[in-house]
């Protein structure tokens, strides 16, 4: 028995550190190339600027999570801009930029209206 917990500690204390490396936020999973940190930092940024603390006004916290999930969004296609080859891939970045940041407006827009 102690030997079976034994083995189970080192199996765990092998993994944890490699799982530590593999969900540090910023740092791609895989490839460690330009494209993949550039995917990587944006998707991070993104999801830090997602954790708002809560009003419990639904439509306030809708807004103040979106404007960061459309960032990102926008951010991302700008990465298939900078590195991508596919034609059609890049024409629907452009389209997503246009129009993330036509959303983005929308909701600072209402964000102003309504109060922070």
């Amino acid at each position: 028995m102690i030997r079976i917990i034994l083995v189970a500690a080192a199996g765990v204390a092998l993994v944890i550190p490699a799982l530590a490396e593999s969900m540090q936020m910023g740092k791609p999973m895989g490839d460690q190339g330009r494209s993949s940190h550039a995917f990587a930092e944006a998707n991070a940024k993104m999801h830090k600027d997602m954790m708002i603390r809560y009003s419990g006004d639904a439509d306030k916290d809708f807004v103040r999570v979106m404007i960061p999930h459309h960032q990102g969004a926008s951010d991302m296609a700008e990465v298939e801009l900078k590195y991508g080859k596919d034609p059609e891939l890049r024409k629907i970045a452009e389209h997503i930029i246009k129009m993330q940041e036509k959303e983005i407006s929308d909701f600072q827009s209402w964000l102003k209206t309504h109060g922070k």
